[in-house]
């Protein structure tokens, strides 16, 4: 069931943001002609790509017609199919990238050009999800409680958090509203001990899944950076040429570090049970995804959107680790061979 026109509030609307560079997994990501391809348009076991199981996680609670994605100039290659398969006004395409600011601001401003009272839900284009229908119940429910009158119009899944992972953002819960907690602190790529700590004290990991109103959402870069948004919004934001002149002036922001933090209180976490989620950020979390992933077939893409992808992370992976085991038999054998030799002589 969609979430679709409730009452005067405005529609739901998805953002899939894949205008990053991807580079984390550069070392397994090589297209074999030296280009890294960013992680969003390679596959997870094969077939689609993750760019494509994204907008199929979109829409298990967005309307098609109503999910729209940011990509790179610099990537056309590869998402070039979504031009026969996205509304025009749903393909939004940055010149540069500007960093996760600018990739969810611009977006935004297009839908609110459309649908003042919008609601949204951001949706990274990079992830792994194991368990899809407990997320998607999550994110429908976070897009109903946004819109209630005296609810935080901006509201972050936090996954559960079951092992100490240095490598993830964290998110300390504080006091519950319903459905929703009190955003008390992030934390950013803490210590092993520090990590462990934040598990059992209940911290949840940051997704960067987040369903909002959009005026709210908007109103977090007008405090932080309002030339920005000033600027923006006196562009024709549907001129390519006019928001590449624009992009020339707009400075690099960082979402989490140059919106987010220090706006806690304008903020809520809505905890998000064990589903399987994974930022495949690392070949560790990679290989962890794996070992705990559906079937190939479960988590092919069935959206229209299907992304081809030239890179398998999945294989890529497992011929790195042949590839380490065979240098360190032939390692081992070789030290050997010289000791024979240093014995005989």
């Amino acid at each position: 069931m969609y979430l679709d026109r409730t009452d005067a509030r405005g529609d739901s609307w998805a953002i899939v943001l894949a205008g990053g560079d991807g580079t984390r997994l550069r070392s397994l990501t090589d297209d074999g002609a030296g280009n890294a391809v960013p992680k969003q348009f390679c596959s997870f076991v094969g077939g689609a790509s993750l760019l494509a199981q994204a907008f199929t996680r979109a829409h298990a609670v967005i309307g098609r017609e109503r999910t729209t994605t940011i990509v790179s100039a610099a990537h056309a290659r590869y998402w070039q199919s979504l031009q026969r398969t996205l509304p025009a006004d749903n393909l939004v395409v940055q010149p540069t990238n500007r960093g996760t600011g600018i990739g969810l601001l611009l977006p935004a401003l297009r839908i609110v050009e459309r649908d003042p009272a919008a609601r949204i839900l951001i949706v990274p284009s990079d992830h792994y999800v194991e368990d899809e229908s407990a997320l998607a119940v999550a994110a429908r429910l976070a897009l109903q409680e946004v819109q209630k009158p005296h609810a935080r119009g901006i509201a972050l899944l936090g996954l559960a958090a079951d092992v100490p992972d240095t490598e993830l953002g964290y998110i300390v819960p504080g006091r519950a509203h319903g459905a929703f907690f009190d955003v008390e602190r992030f934390l950013e790529k803490p210590s092993h001990d520090e990590a462990g700590r934040l598990v059992r004290r209940g911290a949840l990991w940051n997704s960067f899944i987040l369903a909002c109103r959009a005026h709210c959402l908007i109103e977090l870069f007008v405090t932080r950076c309002p030339e920005v948004v000033e600027a923006l919004r006196a562009t024709d934001l549907h001129d390519y040429a006019a928001i590449v002149r624009i992009y020339e002036q707009l400075p690099q922001l960082d979402f989490s570090r140059d919106i987010v933090i220090g706006q806690e209180g304008r903020l809520a976490v809505m905890p998000v049970p064990h589903c399987g989620w994974s930022d495949l950020g690392t070949p560790e979390r990679l290989a962890e995804a794996l070992a705990h992933c559906a079937p190939p077939s479960a988590v092919a893409a069935t959206s229209s959107n299907a992304v081809e992808s030239p890179v398998n992370l999945a294989l890529r992976l497992r011929q790195r680790e042949e590839k380490a085991t065979r240098e360190s038999v032939g390692g081992r054998e070789s030290v050997g061979s010289r000791e024979s030799v240093g014995a005989r002589g």
